[in-house]
């Protein structure tokens, strides 16, 4: 699908003229019929190719800063982000329009599987609008909400926003933080009302939602049905007329700023970026601003969507750039690129992100380390917002602790390692990071500060040397039918969570602000809120030591000792269970007789049993610490 996507641009001018006048006629695609945005007309012209069959490189010169837009389209889960992509780059011309474009930016298999975005992708597209050739480079972002840095990077090589919201749905809790993010950027928000084609759909209550909740006009917004392709044309044409063009310059000195990029085994790494200011071309020496080190560029070109060199990269475009970079750690996403003896500011680059769930990574085989240390190396420089720390266990040995920004994060990653590297891992329990406020003179001096933050369980002080545990705490929105609104505030409270505002955004759907404990809502807590049930204590702490032993129970092999596995929270035992030994039949040689002989028997097993528990070592399978982990035994 990928190596077919665009070929109907290099068959020749005559071909091209010819679908040109047809879809003029109406005789292509009738939808299509005005001439002004037409596949065939919205090509880069045919003087911005060095051959006439349009094999060579396209000169970007052709498009000056003032015909540049740079946008991305942002949104909720399941709102039309990717269907409206792929009907943009069919009316661009980028891909050819077929029934099988669905999700065609979604490159990843986890992502075609899931059904989901979690990777942005850029697309250069060309577009003619009033008889001037306009340059729209196109970024599709995540809509979850543990892919938010995705957004964030995105947004900074924009200058405008498709703000995507589902006619039937109408705002979600993303749509609230996306829009957010969008507006503390100064962005330019152009609000899409998708789906109007479905049966239920009410795109006037959802003008009124977006007009009160963001304060946009209503008659701002554009009604479209992304999957039939109808209205599409009028998001074009509001993005050239409604999202200013990039504000740099071609005649000073090169900055780009790298928001993206991913590693390939024989080009090494491909850098994404934007260009604030100059122009870089094959051959030229850049700069890294954060290692110092000089490369020469192998290749620049834009994504159309698939890689399409060029000759030069121009102020205010965004494309890709190839330059020798071999070593993964030289690639930082956020660093500026120059040319040499050409030093500029640094632009300034993104936030660091906030991780919000650990886990522990292991090879299977310890025989794997170095490959999945590569494997997680390469796989970092595509998703810079995973935090990395070298761990160990005795049971496991020698891995890593990484840090995601929420479950369906971590998910990804580990799926994303065995899909594209072929990597078998174990994957610990998540938990969150804590805090703790020393009291121990001796441990502050060994941890040179007196608030530690603890993101290994084992590593957790005793809480005779601590003064206080603080935990992090998020403020989460949930937008929901006032129906549902009793039932949900019951299922908030009984996860600690603090009420912080509550707003009707229309006659029938209200929007919740709680701050909740990160512990209390990080593994199960969407699932109870879509079941709407609130059957769980406050105090879980017997409950969850009770199935851990249970668990290692079934799980560690019979000896001929007895052992006791117990559950402690501090120095006080709050579950218990234990494993029965193995006992061999002492009386059975025992054809009757007196009782005394019996019970000898007995006195003299037991007593041995009793010195074998002081001296016995219990050794603890892996398969059987892996089960153990499991956030729900396999009963």
């Amino acid at each position: 699908m990928w190596t077919l996507a665009g070929q109907g641009w290099w068959r020749g001018r005559a071909l091209a003229a010819w679908v040109t006048e047809a879809a003029r006629k109406g005789l292509l695609w009738p939808h299509l019929a005005p001439a002004r945005g037409t596949a065939a007309e919205s090509r880069a012209p045919d003087r911005c190719y060095s051959s006439a069959d349009r094999k060579e490189k396209i000169d970007m010169s052709c498009f000056p800063v003032e015909n540049t837009r740079n946008f991305s389209i942002i949104a909720h889960v399941d709102h039309g982000k990717s269907t409206l992509a792929d009907r943009l780059l069919e009316l661009t011309g980028a891909i050819d329009k077929t029934k099988n474009n669905k999700q065609v930016l979604d490159k990843l298999q986890v992502e075609r599987e899931r059904g989901i975005t979690v990777k942005a992708q850029t697309a250069s597209l060309f577009y003619n609008y009033e008889g001037k050739q306009y340059l729209l480079n196109l970024i599709d972002t995540p809509g979850h909400v543990d892919f938010s840095y995705e957004v964030s990077r995105s947004l900074s090589a924009c200058q405008g926003v498709l703000l995507v919201v589902d006619a039937n749905e109408g705002i979600q809790a993303q749509t609230v933080a996306n829009f957010f993010l969008a507006f503390e950027a100064q962005l330019s928000i152009i609000p899409v009302i998708n789906k109007i084609d479905l049966k239920n759909a009410d795109p006037e209550r959802v003008e009124k939602q977006i007009e009160k909740v963001f304060d946009i006009p209503g008659d701002e917004c554009i009604k479209i049905s992304a999957k039939l392709g109808t209205n599409v044309e009028s998001v074009l044409d509001a993005v050239i007329k409604r999202i200013p063009f990039p504000k740099a310059h071609c005649r000073n000195p090169l900055r780009a700023l790298v928001f993206d990029s991913t590693f390939d085994q024989y080009r090494g790494v491909i850098a994404n970026v934007a260009l604030f200011d100059g122009v870089v071309s094959k051959g030229d020496k850049i700069v890294s601003a954060h290692t110092q080190k000089t490369y020469e560029v192998n290749e620049v070109g834009v994504l159309n969507p698939n890689e399409q060199p060029t000759h030069k990269l121009y102020a205010g475009q965004v494309g890709y750039l190839i330059a020798g970079m071999k070593d993964v750690t030289e690639a930082q996403i956020g660093d500026t690129l120059y040319l040499h003896k050409q030093p500029v500011e640094p632009l300034p680059g993104f936030k660091s992100a906030k991780p919000m769930v650990f886990a522990g990574m292991y090879p299977v085989d310890q025989s794997e380390y170095n490959n999945l240390k590569s494997a997680i190396e390469k796989l970092t420089l595509n998703d810079s917002s995973v935090v990395v720390h070298r761990d160990s266990s005795l049971a496991l040995g020698a891995g890593w602790r990484l840090g995601f920004l929420g479950l369906l994060h971590m998910e990804v990653f580990n799926q994303r390692l065995e899909q594209e590297y072929n990597a078998s891992v174990i994957l610990t329990t998540p938990t969150v990071p804590y805090k703790a406020v020393l009291s121990s003179a001796k441990l502050i001096k060994e941890y040179r500060e007196k608030e530690i933050t603890i993101i290994n369980p084992a590593q957790f002080p005793d809480k005779s040397k601590v003064t206080e545990y603080l935990e992090p705490v998020v403020l989460g929105t949930i937008i929901t039918p006032d129906e549902y609104t009793g039932k949900i505030m019951m299922l908030c409270q009984a996860r600690r969570a603090v009420q912080k505002n509550m707003m009707y955004i229309d006659q029938n759907r209200v929007m919740l602000k709680y701050l909740f404990p990160l512990n209390e809502i990080v593994v199960d807590f969407y699932d109870s809120l879509k079941s709407l049930s609130s059957g769980y204590a406050r105090d879980k702490a017997y409950s969850v030591g009770k199935a851990i032993c249970e668990r290692l129970k079934d799980s560690l092999p019979r000896q001929l000792f007895e052992i006791a596995i117990q559950a402690a929270l501090g120095s006080k035992i709050i579950a218990r269970e234990t494993v029965k030994a193995y006992r061999k039949n002492v009386l059975a040689k025992c054809y009757g007789g007196d009782i005394t002989r019996k019970m000898k028997l007995l006195k003299r097993q037991a007593e041995g049993k009793k010195k074998l528990r002081k001296v016995g070592n219990v050794e603890v399978p892996k398969d059987a610490f892996i089960k153990v982990l499991k956030t729900q035994s396999d009963k």
